[in-house]
C-alpha cells in the first residue's frame, strides 16, 4: 500500500472524532490527498488494518518527547545567553516565527483561481510574498493565470527575495485583514529566494516555464541560470540512486508511470526497468508497447505528478534527489 492509503486506513480506524483532531495538524494538500484516498479505499480487510496499526505503533515507538516545544526553548536560551537585542537576528534565522503570516494559511486552503482573484490587483511585491508562502504547485497555477509580462516580473521578485521587511508585512497584513482576520505582528521572516522560484516553476506548464525562463535570461542571465540549476525535471530521475528510485516507484501507480514514460528517454526507461522486479519490468515494457499515442499535455501532467511525489519524499528525507543542481551528499 502507498503511504497515503495507510494514513487513510489509520484515520478511518481511529473514528470521526480522533481523525478530526489529527487532521487539524495536517496541511491542506495532505488533507486533500488523504480524503481522496479514503473515498477510493473500497473494502479494507482486517489484516490490512492490523498491518497499518502495527507499522504506526512501530513508528511511534521510535519517537520521544524531545523536540516538543523546541522553538520556545531556543528563544529563551538565546535571549538568556546574549540578550534579546543580539539574539533577535539569530532567532529569525533558525526559528520560524510564523506569527506574521498566519493569515496566509487561509489561502493555502483555497482554490488557486480564488486566490488569484484576491491578489491579482495588489502590488507585485505583495503578490510575490504570497506566492513564496504558498505551496509550489498552488503558486504555479496562480502565476500561470497572470499575463505573460507579469509572470516574469513575479518570478524575478520571488527569486531575488531573501526576507520580508516590516513595511511589506504591514501591507500584507492589511490585505489579510481585508479578506480574513489578519494580525499585526511585525517580525521579519525569511521567504522567497532562487530555490522557491525554481520549485514554483517546476509545477507550471512546460511552455509557460520556457517563456518565463527566456524572459528572465534577457533581464538577468546569471539569475536564470541559478534558477535552472535548481530545477528538478523528470529526466533528472536518471541521476538518483537506485534505492531512492525504488522507494519512489512504490509510491507511483502503473498507469501514471506508463504515461509519463511515453515522453522519457531510453536511459531513464532502462534505469526504471532495472529497479523493478523482472516480472514488473516485463509488464511495464508490454504496456508501453501496446499504449497508443498520448497527448503531450497528458505526458507532462503524469511526469509532474511523479515529480511532486519525488519532492514530497525528498522533503521527508525518505529519498535523495540528485542532478538538477541539487545539494551534494557525503
Amino acid at each position: 500500500m502507498k503511504g497515503v492509503d495507510k494514513a487513510a486506513i489509520l484515520l478511518l480506524a481511529l473514528g470521526e472524532k480522533s481523525a478530526a483532531n489529527v487532521l487539524k495538524y495536517i496541511g491542506p494538500r495532505e488533507v486533500q490527498k488523504i480524503g481522496t484516498a479514503m473515498t477510493q479505499l473500497g473494502s479494507v480487510t482486517t489484516t490490512q488494518v492490523d498491518d497499518v496499526i502495527e507499522v504506526f505503533n512501530e513508528a511511534v515507538g521510535t519517537q520521544s518527547s524531545l523536540g516538543v516545544g523546541a522553538d520556545a526553548f531556543i528563544r529563551n536560551a538565546l535571549i538568556a545567553a546574549v540578550g534579546e537585542e543580539k539574539a533577535s537576528s539569530l532567532i529569525d534565522r533558525i526559528v520560524d516565527s510564523g506569527a506574521a503570516t498566519k493569515g496566509l494559511e487561509t489561502l493555502k486552503w483555497m482554490d488557486p483561481k480564488a486566490v488569484f482573484e484576491i491578489i491579482r490587483n495588489e502590488h507585485p511585491q505583495i503578490i510575490a510574498i504570497i506566492l513564496s508562502f504558498l505551496d509550489p504547485d498552488q503558486s504555479a497555477v496562480i502565476v500561470s493565470l497572470f499575463p505573460e509580462r507579469d509572470r516574469v516580473d513575479l518570478v524575478l521578485r520571488v527569486a531575488t527575495m531573501e526576507s520580508v521587511q516590516p513595511a511589506a508585512l504591514e501591507e500584507l497584513n492589511v490585505i489579510m485583514e481585508r479578506h480574513f482576520s489578519g494580525n499585526t505582528n511585525m517580525q521579519k521572516s525569511s521567504l522567497g529566494g532562487v530555490k522557491t522560484a525554481a520549485n514554483m516553476l517546476n509545477f507550471v506548464d512546460s511552455a509557460v516555464e520556457s517563456d518565463i525562463i527566456d524572459s528572465i535570461k534577457d533581464a538577468d542571465p546569471d539569475l536564470a541560470q541559478r534558477i535552472e540549476d535548481l530545477m528538478f525535471v523528470f529526466d533528472n530521475l536518471v541521476d538518483i540512486d537506485d534505492r531512492s528510485l525504488q522507494s519512489l516507484l512504490r509510491e507511483i501507480n502503473s498507469e501514471t508511470l506508463v504515461i509519463a514514460l511515453k515522453g522519457a528517454d531510453e536511459a531513464l526507461k532502462e534505469k526504471i526497468f532495472k529497479n523493478m522486479s523482472k516480472r514488473a519490468a516485463e509488464m511495464l515494457r508490454d504496456d508501453l508497447e501496446v499504449r497508443g499515442p498520448v497527448r503531450v499535455s497528458e505526458v507532462e501532467a503524469a511526469q509532474k505528478e511523479i515529480l511532486a511525489v519525488a519532492r514530497r519524499l525528498s522533503d521527508a528525507g525518505e529519498i535523495i534527489l540528485g542532478g538538477g543542481g541539487g545539494e551534494e551528499y557525503v
